[in-house]
C-alpha cells in the first residue's frame, strides 16, 4: 500500500511541472481521483487485518484464511478494493481523469502512464481481490468486471471516434482496450485470464508506440488537431509507415500481439458471458473505424502546404519505436514467449477462485 501511494507523487509532479497548458488541473484531478481510491484500499486492508483469523498483513496468510471472513464482509471489502483499483484501470465511470492526464502529460510521461500505470489496477484485482477474496470475486466479477469491462470497450471506442485531438483519441482507445482485460478476468476460464494478462502487456507496448508517434508530430507541428494535418505520407513516408504499423497493431490484426490477447479473452469469456463477448467483438469494427479514419485525415490525401518542410522520423525517434514494434511482431507470431511464463500461476489462481466459490455456495445452501 505504501508503494502504491508513493507511485502517485512522481506522476503528479511530472504532469504538473512539465505538462501542457492545463497541467495543474490535470495533475490535481489525477491525484484526487487516485487518492480517493487509495483511501478505500486502506480501509479494506484494515478490515482484513482486524477481522481476520489472526491480525496480519501477510497476503499469503490472508489468502489461506479467506474462508474465515463472512460472505457479506467479503463483498463489502471486495467492492471497496475494486473501486480503488478501478480508478487506476480506469474503469467506467472512474475514467475521466485519464484523457486530461494524457493530453497534458509530456510524451514520455504518457508512455509511462499507458504502459505501466493503468496495469496497476488490474494487477491489484488479480493479486488482492482474486487471491484474498475468491468467493466474493466469483459472485461479483460478472457485474463489476464483465459488465463494466464491456461498457469500457464500447464506450471508450465511441469516445475515441468523437475526438478531434490526436492524443485524446489514443487516450480513449486505452480505456477501450483495458475493457478487454476486465472482461477476460470476469470469465474465470484459463483462456480468459491468460488473455487478460497478455493484453495488459500488449496494450502497454502498442499504446506506448502510439503516444510516441503523437509526440513526434507534436514536436514538429506544435498542435494535435487531427483535421489540421493532411497528406503527411508524401512528406514523411517512414513516419507514416511506422504509424500504419502501430494502428494495425491497435486494431488487433492477425500476426500482431493484440490479436492473440483479444481473441483469447473473447474465446475464454464466450463460455460464461456470450452476450458481453458479442458486444466486445463487434467493437472491433468501431476500433478499425476510428483508427483508419484518423489515418486517412492525417496521412492521406493532398499535402497540407504548411507542412511541406517537415523532417521525417529521426534516428533517435526510430530507436524508441523499433524495439516496441519488434516485441509486437514477435508476440503476434509466438505468444507462448509470455504465455508460458504466465499460464501455471494464472491457472492455479483461477482454480483457487473456482474451488473456493464452490465451497462458499455449498455453505450458503
Amino acid at each position: 500500500y505504501i508503494f502504491w501511494e508513493v507511485m502517485l507523487l512522481p506522476m503528479y509532479f511530472l504532469i504538473g511541472i512539465w505538462g501542457g497548458p492545463r497541467r495543474e488541473y490535470a495533475a490535481i484531478k489525477f491525484f484526487l481521483y487516485t487518492l480517493l481510491g487509495s483511501v478505500l484500499i486502506l480501509l479494506a486492508m484494515l478490515g482484513l487485518y482486524y477481522y481476520g483469523a489472526t491480525p496480519t498483513f501477510d497476503l499469503t496468510e490472508l489468502a489461506a484464511n479467506s474462508s474465515h471472513y463472512s460472505i457479506g464482509f467479503q463483498r463489502i471489502v471486495w467492492i471497496a478494493l475494486f473501486i480503488g483499483f478501478a480508478i487506476k484501470i480506469p474503469a467506467f465511470p472512474f475514467h475521466t481523469w485519464l484523457p486530461d492526464a494524457h493530453v497534458e502529460a509530456p510524451t514520455a510521461i504518457s508512455v509511462i502512464l499507458a504502459g505501466v500505470l493503468l496495469k496497476m489496477g488490474t494487477y491489484g484485482i488479480l493479486r488482492v481481490n482474486f487471491a484474498v477474496l475468491p468467493a466474493a470475486s466469483y459472485q461479483l466479477a460478472w457485474l463489476f468486471l464483465g459488465v463494466i469491462g464491456t461498457i469500457n470497450i464500447v464506450y471508450g471506442a465511441m469516445c475515441a471516434m468523437a475526438q478531434t485531438d490526436y492524443k485524446k483519441m489514443i487516450a480513449y482507445s486505452s480505456i477501450s482496450h483495458m475493457g478487454y482485460v476486465m472482461l477476460g478476468l470476469a470469465a474465470f476460464t484459463a483462456a480468459g485470464i491468460n488473455g487478460a494478462v497478455l493484453q495488459m502487456f500488449n496494450h502497454g507496448t502498442i499504446t506506448a508506440m502510439l503516444f510516441i508517434l503523437v509526440g513526434v508530430i507534436y514536436d514538429r507541428a506544435h498542435h494535435r488537431e487531427i483535421n489540421g494535418f493532411g497528406g503527411l505520407a508524401q512528406q514523411m513516408p517512414i513516419y507514416t509507415a511506422v504509424t500504419g504499423f502501430a494502428f494495425f497493431a491497435g486494431m488487433g490484426l492477425p500476426g500482431m500481439s493484440a490479436f492473440i490477447s483479444e481473441v483469447l479473452v473473447l474465446l475464454g469469456a464466450w463460455q460464461t458471458h456470450p452476450l458481453m463477448v458479442a458486444f466486445g467483438a463487434a467493437t472491433a469494427i468501431l476500433t478499425a473505424g476510428y483508427l483508419l479514419w484518423t489515418f486517412q485525415r492525417i496521412y492521406l490525401g493532398p499535402l497540407n502546404e504548411k507542412y511541406k518542410d517537415l523532417p521525417d522520423l529521426s534516428f533517435r525517434e526510430a530507436f524508441t519505436l523499433v524495439p516496441l514494434g519488434i516485441i509486437v511482431l514477435i508476440l503476434g507470431v509466438y505468444p507462448h514467449a509470455i504465455l508460458g511464463l504466465l499460464n501455471t500461476s494464472l491457472v492455479h489462481l483461477n482454480q483457487v477462485v473456482l474451488s473456493t466459490s464452490g465451497a462458499a455456495v455449498a455453505m450458503l445452501h
